[in-house]
C-alpha cells in the first residue's frame, strides 16, 4: 500500500511533467529520479536506454551484486544489498580513494554487476577505464569538477548506462534510479 504522502507526491509529479512518451523502464527510472529530487529538469536531461535498463533488471533478477561508490548511495537503496569498497580503498599518487575503490570492486565483480555512482566523478572515470563488463552503470555523480565530463565519458563508452547531462546528480538521485529497478525486480510490475 502506498503511503498517502507518496501518493500525493506522485500525483503532483504527474501533473507537472508528462513522461508518457518514455518506455516503461525509462519512465519508472526518470519518474523516481524526479520524485527523489523534486527537480523537473531531470525529465529533459536524464539519458536512459530501455535495453540497458532491461539488462540491469535481468541482472537484478539473477541476484547481481550492486556496487556503490559511497555508503550514502547504499543507504538510499531500499530492499537490495549493496557493496561499497571505499573503506578498504587507499588513495595513491594520481588515484583518489573513490577510484581505488572501483578497482577493488571490479577485481571482485568483473562482470554482470550493477554499479551505482552518485558522488565521485573519479569513481566513474575509473570504472570506464577498467576492463569490466557491468550489467548496468548508473552514473549520476554531482559536482562542478568532473561530474558532467564523467557522465559524458560514460555515454561515449558504450557501457549500458543511466546518466544525465550536466553537473546535477548525487547520492539520492543515483539511489532513486536503482530503487525504480529494484521495485520492478521485486514485484515484476512495470509502471
Amino acid at each position: 500500500m502506498i503511503h498517502p504522502i507518496a501518493f500525493e507526491s506522485c500525483r503532483i509529479l504527474e501533473s507537472r511533467v508528462d513522461l508518457s512518451h518514455l518506455p516503461p523502464l525509462s519512465r519508472a527510472v526518470v519518474g523516481r529520479i524526479i520524485h527523489a529530487s523534486a527537480d523537473l529538469e531531470f525529465a529533459a536531461t536524464t539519458v536512459v536506454d530501455e535495453g540497458a535498463l532491461e539488462r540491469g533488471l535481468d541482472a537484478l533478477r539473477r541476484g547481481a551484486a550492486v556496487i556503490t561508490d559511497v555508503e550514502m548511495v547504499g543507504a538510499g537503496i531500499s530492499g537490495w544489498p549493496t557493496e561499497c569498497f571505499l573503506a578498504a580503498a587507499r588513495a595513491s599518487e594520481g588515484l583518489t580513494r573513490s577510484a581505488a575503490a572501483m578497482r577493488l570492486a571490479v577485481e571482485r565483480h568483473p562482470s554482470d554487476a550493477v554499479f551505482v555512482i552518485g558522488c565521485a566523478p573519479t569513481a566513474l572515470f575509473e570504472l570506464i577505464d577498467l576492463d569490466a563488463d557491468p550489467a548496468l552503470v548508473i552514473g549520476l555523480p554531482v559536482g562542478f569538477v568532473g561530474a558532467a565530463e564523467s557522465k559524458q565519458a560514460l555515454r561515449d563508452s558504450g557501457l549500458p548506462a543511466v546518466s544525465n547531462i550536466g553537473e546535477k546528480g548525487g547520492s539520492a538521485v543515483a539511489a532513486a534510479a536503482l530503487n525504480a529497478l529494484v521495485r520492478i525486480a521485486s514485484s515484476d510490475e512495470r509502471r
